[in-house]
């Protein structure tokens, strides 16, 4: 009887002794549903916005793609694959791919290699490069529409400021119809662009170049390097990194290009300057062809999704695998 008084002492709210392994476990228990809930709790709502906003309109498009649809009530007019058929025997869809890749080809060879040097000036110690690092970037700020119509003025035939310049230095035959010329209009929407979005690119480099340590560089022009040496054999290399996520975001962002092309040119002149999403939107809300616009939709994304796996695959596997050995090393 006394033992047993004892051991209900020890075992009594009083005492230092831990609790038992079932009492420990069910606390353990309750604290990863509360880690759980929390969890669902904030994810939730973007979830629910991603399936409602993407996901659901993703399936909605592939499903109508397959329907010769107006866009009024649901599709019930089931044409197969006709759809896509007729996009491929269409010259005007396979002008905007051939389009789609002169404007991929341009920004990779002229944006590009432009934001990457004015990047490495503006990471040297030079007057100002504060503001003139605002002044490149502010174009990426302003909208699509605002940049369309700012220069649907500059490029205005004879009334334009590119046509007085050219005037003004004795180059008249130079300007004229920018965006009304089939042979001009293309060159000049993409000098738009690139107004537009090499600052973002630029941005990009200047934080990978400012990442890199300076001792490396410094231990380079120690060994007797020249500044073309340290560049390719020191700065590049540890860019590549970025370099490849901005190669990622171009390609993607000219395959997607709409907004710009809409405001300054429509399309025009005679389909000389649509592109894919340009198509997509004249059949989808002009024509009120829908399924067709769907079909378009589709291709646009398998375009993108195979270009994406692709790129990840065999380009960006090194950066996310050293990510993911960094996060593991990390843990432990």
């Amino acid at each position: 009887m006394t033992s047993t008084f004892l051991a209900d002492k020890r075992s009594g709210p009083g005492t230092d002794l831990p609790p038992p392994e079932s009492v420990r476990a069910r606390g353990r228990g309750r604290r990863r549903v509360m880690h759980w809930l929390t969890a669902v709790s904030f994810q939730l709502p973007a979830l629910v916005l991603f399936i409602g906003m993407v996901l659901l309109p993703m399936l909605f498009a592939l499903y109508a793609a397959f329907f010769r649809w107006g866009g009024f009530g649901m599709p019930s007019d089931y044409v197969g694959t006709d759809n896509f058929t007729q996009l491929f025997d269409n010259p005007v869809f396979l002008g905007d791919l051939w389009r789609c890749l002169v404007l991929v080809v341009l920004s990779l060879a002229f944006q590009l290699p432009f934001a990457l040097a004015m990047a490495v000036l503006l990471n040297q110690k030079l007057r100002g490069r504060a503001v003139y690092r605002m002044l490149f970037f502010a174009p990426y700020v302003l909208s699509e529409a605002i940049t369309g119509v700012l220069f649907s003025m500059v490029f205005a035939p004879d009334s334009g400021l590119a046509d007085h310049i050219f005037g003004a230095v004795g180059l008249d035959g130079v300007g004229g119809l920018w965006f009304a010329d089939p042979s001009y209009v293309m060159a000049t929407l993409f000098l738009v662009m690139m107004w537009k979005y090499f600052g973002f690119h630029m941005m990009l480099y200047l934080a990978g170049l400012q990442s890199i340590p300076r001792e490396l560089t410094e231990a380079a022009l120690i060994d007797g390097a020249g500044a073309w040496q340290r560049f390719r054999n020191v700065t590049l290399p540890l860019l590549a990194p970025t370099l490849r996520i901005s190669i990622f975001l171009s390609v993607i962002g000219s395959i997607q290009l709409f907004d710009l092309v809409w405001v300054v040119t429509q399309g025009g002149p005679d389909h000389h300057s649509e592109t894919m999403a340009v198509t997509m939107f004249q059949y989808g809300f002009k024509r009120y062809q829908v399924g067709y616009a769907s079909a378009i939709s589709v291709v646009m994304f398998g375009i993108c999704l195979v270009f994406a796996l692709a790129y990840q695959r065999f380009v960006l596997r090194r950066d996310l695998e050293g990510a993911t050995t960094t996060m593991r090393g990390d843990g432990k």
